[in-house]
């Protein structure tokens, strides 16, 4: 029930007192009491809440009221109140009817709920928070008021309980298989974002993306991966393919840069991809930087040749390494080239054999799996990437991205 429909309930409770015979002897309105609450009935009718509440109060002062007609008295003055806008005194009215055994508990129950929304509605946020607990407490959850108590928090400041109250009923819904409403979401990243809390609002970005595949969600978790200062340099390629994969990439100098980095770390038939991407969106090629461009793509084409030229060479050498390091990118460009099995199989060989960062080497692994159609298997591989250095984040995303396109 509602405010609006909650002070209806209660003129209406107060009005029928006012016209019917109480069903209990000693429940009867005396004559003075009557006859002011009937002009408190007419004022509230006419919207005059100044007569009304007088009236109210001409009622109250009568000497020798029955509990039945003070209960009356509450009632009118919580109808009056509430729709006066009179925040206080609708609150002290409440309270006393909640506090009486006339009022039935689920009456009781939506008093307490339009306490809530009252000092919500009027900008009183600590007051409402308190309100919504008080209800939680002796009432349980609401949606409703769960929804009004992260807000409370919100819009007073306090982001660390917005966020804790937030966290709470995301978990629960998505536990519940229930999908989280949009602007919870959102709630959640802000407040985790007010509070410097890139773990939280990369959080918040994902469940966003996840459940409302925006691309604007899309472009604040890529930012947020940018920015990320956990982020090595030897990961920068790595944040380019997420970023390309999500329409994310439209400069001419990201395609030059992401052709150059797969060509210092020795994969240049991946460096060609790219910049053939490039070309195909009509980002490369135009203008005056596409002399340079094609100068760049030649360099690439001549390296593809030698690579293949030499990789038995390179898988030879990288087999009597004691790591696996260099076998893994041996592994990765035979799957570049067209020998997906072959090169699968030497990346897991380089994975036994132990590298320098078995997450990275998970998220190359993952990547190359896809490269070869194997999309199931490598996001199976991508979700046991893990650690703190920035792998987990890039193939986090590479999950949701692959997932959202099934």
């Amino acid at each position: 029930m509602s405010s609006r429909l909650l002070r209806v309930a209660l003129f209406a409770s107060a009005a029928f007192a006012l016209s019917y015979p109480a069903a209990q002897a000693e429940d009867v309105l005396g004559a003075d009491v009557g006859k002011a609450l009937q002009q408190a009935q007419s004022a509230l009718s006419a919207h005059d809440y100044t007569k009304a509440m007088a009236a109210v109060n001409a009622a109250d002062a009568v000497k020798g009221k029955s509990d039945y007609e003070s209960y009356t008295i509450t009632q009118m003055r919580a109808a009056v109140a509430t729709q006066g806008g009179n925040l206080d005194v609708a609150t002290q009215a409440y309270d006393k009817l909640i506090a009486s055994p006339r009022t039935p508990k689920d009456t009781k129950h939506q008093m307490l709920m339009s306490e809530a929304t009252m000092a919500y509605t009027a900008k009183d946020y600590p007051r409402a928070v308190k309100a919504i607990e008080r209800y939680q407490k002796e009432v349980g959850s609401n949606a409703t008021m769960d929804t009004l108590l992260a807000q409370s928090y919100y819009l007073q400041k306090d982001y660390p309980n917005s966020v804790r109250v937030l966290k709470q009923q995301i978990d629960q819904e998505i536990k519940a298989k229930k999908t989280p409403a949009e602007s919870q979401l959102q709630m959640l990243g802000a407040s985790a974002t007010a509070m410097k809390d890139s773990a939280t609002t990369t959080h918040a970005y994902v469940l966003l993306a996840t459940y409302y595949p925006k691309q604007e969600y899309w472009a604040l978790l890529l930012h947020e991966l940018i920015v990320n200062p956990k982020i090595p340099t030897s990961l920068q390629l790595d944040v380019y393919r997420i970023r390309l994969a999500a329409g994310n990439v439209s400069q001419a100098r990201d395609f030059m840069e992401m052709t150059e980095i797969a060509m210092q770390s020795g994969m240049p038939q991946l460096a060609l991809d790219l910049m053939n991407q490039g070309y195909q969106a009509n980002v490369l090629g135009q203008g005056a930087e596409a002399p340079r461009q094609a100068r760049l793509k030649a360099m690439v084409e001549k390296s593809v040749a030698d690579k293949k030229a030499s990789i038995a060479a390179d898988e030879a050498a990288a087999l009597k390494q004691k790591t696996g390091d260099d076998l893994l990118t041996v592994g990765y460009n035979y799957v570049t080239f067209g020998q997906a099995d072959k090169g699968i199989g030497l990346m897991q060989q380089a994975m036994s054999k132990g590298v320098t960062d078995m997450n990275v080497a998970r998220l190359h692994y993952g990547l190359a799996q896809l490269a070869a159609g194997k999309k199931t298997d490598a996001i199976a591989t991508l979700k046991t990437v893990d650690g703190g250095a920035g792998a987990q984040d890039i193939a986090q995303l590479w999950v949701l991205k692959l997932s959202a396109a099934k």
